[in-house]
């Protein structure tokens, strides 16, 4: 039974070009403009069809597939994943998206007080309120926030937070430690970060680095994390490398295996600390925390395979990232605003655009559900919003399946949405 597409067949054939054509290799309504992937990732039919199947037979015989029919390819989905990101199998394990694996290192740490976690203005909203739980409860580290105002360029960027690392504010004594949650490629907005650079600090100051590069697999290029070094990264795999939600990888290093004692939630396969013996008791953990659906896991094997069949990950990449680039620069033509970096210097395949919103509308729940109906339900499009540094803004998410008309349409979308948005402001509704 296929639902979404024959495997055989699709591989047999050459990919279609990208833009319009590759429409078919999804499941998305036809009518929708999904200009959002950077949200919730977009599996392709393939990957779909994969899980599917592994969903059958996980339904045929449970026993048989949770007692030992999906060990061997997980083992092999974290292979692969290692290999693309420059890492070692036993350093790679799967969870089920970037905060539960930025959480699993956060709640690893044996804090002390006046320990510092470092966090960013532009962290994604989980991960801060994730450090400021930890700081609420004992024995109380300090969440000290560095603040990032674009335009800035890379080295500005380097230059400010090497300066903020080294205040007298971000100062410890000798027995504390100091933890920098850092953002590979930003949420909101999507931008770039030189966090390679920013982890080499990290090392120079004495500070754990951990990056949050939940939109960094399948958009950036070339990840080398054995060259990089970073103490902790965690990437989705859903977002930009097709895998079915939700799953993400969780690189932990060998020489910072120590520090993740658990899983989060807790294994039943967790050995006490004083019987493990040398043995990280990392595999036996994360192979199994509680019943789960393995489909998303196991779809990381489809998801590198249908892009192998692409054509891999630069023609992928070069195609979004050109688009992103243009598309960015037509989008701010039609709304009469600008792109947040002119340069391109921050963007990968996500680019940011002004909106043309009055500047004193505050986000309240009404103005969520009001302009994403209007965009969504109205347009049938959609591209994420938010207000930044004064401003509010709009992130445009460039995939395979985009195009520049995608652009042409999203713009007068966006006026109208604008426009109506702007009229019941002034008239006090909103």
């Amino acid at each position: 039974m296929a639902p979404f597409v024959d495997l055989k067949t699709l591989y047999s054939q050459p990919p279609p070009s990208f833009g319009k054509e590759a429409l078919q290799l999804f499941a998305m309504d036809p009518k929708y403009i999904n200009l959002n992937n950077g949200s919730y990732g977009t599996p392709p039919k393939a990957v779909l069809q994969y899980a599917f199947e592994v969903s059958q037979e996980i339904e045929s015989n449970p026993e048989r597939f949770h007692r030992f029919g999906y060990q061997d390819r997980l083992n092999e989905a974290r292979s692969q994943v290692a290999s693309l990101i420059g890492a070692q199998t036993d350093e790679c394990y799967l969870v089920p998206n970037a905060t539960a694996g930025i959480n699993t290192v956060m709640r690893n740490f044996s804090w002390d007080k006046d320990d510092i976690i470092f966090t960013f203005n532009t962290s994604y909203s989980a991960i801060s309120t994730t450090a400021t739980y930890l700081s609420e409860v004992p024995p109380h580290p300090k969440v000290l926030q560095f603040q990032l105002n674009f335009p800035l360029t890379q080295e500005e960027i380097v230059q400010q937070f090497k300066t903020f690392i080294q205040s007298p504010e971000a100062k410890v004594g000798p027995n504390n430690k100091r933890v920098a949650i850092i953002d590979s490629i930003i949420s909101n907005p999507g931008a770039l970060l030189p966090w390679k650079e920013l982890t080499k600090i990290c090392k120079e100051e004495s500070v754990w680095s951990v990056i949050d590069a939940a939109h960094s697999i399948g958009q950036e290029l070339d990840l080398n994390l054995s060259e990089a070094q970073p103490d902790f990264w965690v990437s989705n795999c859903h977002k930009w490398l097709y895998a079915k939600r939700g799953c993400a990888v969780l690189y932990i290093p060998f020489r910072n295996q120590h520090v993740i004692k658990t899983t989060v939630p807790t294994s039943n396969y967790y050995i006490p600390l004083a019987q493990r013996n040398g043995n990280p008791n990392l595999a036996e953990q994360f192979e199994w925390v509680g019943t789960i659906d393995f489909a998303p896991y196991l779809s990381v094997l489809e998801a590198l395979k249908f892009r192998k069949w692409l054509g891999g990950e630069r023609k992928i990449n070069e195609y979004c990232h050109d688009l992103a680039l243009k598309g960015g620069r037509r989008l701010a033509e039609i709304l009469g605003t600008q792109v947040m970096d002119p340069d391109g210097s921050l963007t990968v395949n996500m680019v940011n655009v002004e909106l043309p919103l009055p500047l004193t509308l505050k986000r309240t729940e009404q103005l969520y559900e009001k302009l994403n109906s209007k965009l969504i339900e109205e347009h049938h499009t959609y591209s994420a919003w938010f207000s930044y540094n004064g401003k509010w803004w709009t992130r445009v998410s460039c995939e395979i399946f985009n195009d520049l008309e995608d652009f042409e349409k999203l713009g007068p979308a966006w006026l109208q949405v604008a426009k109506e948005i702007t009229k019941e402001h002034e008239e006090g509704k909103l």
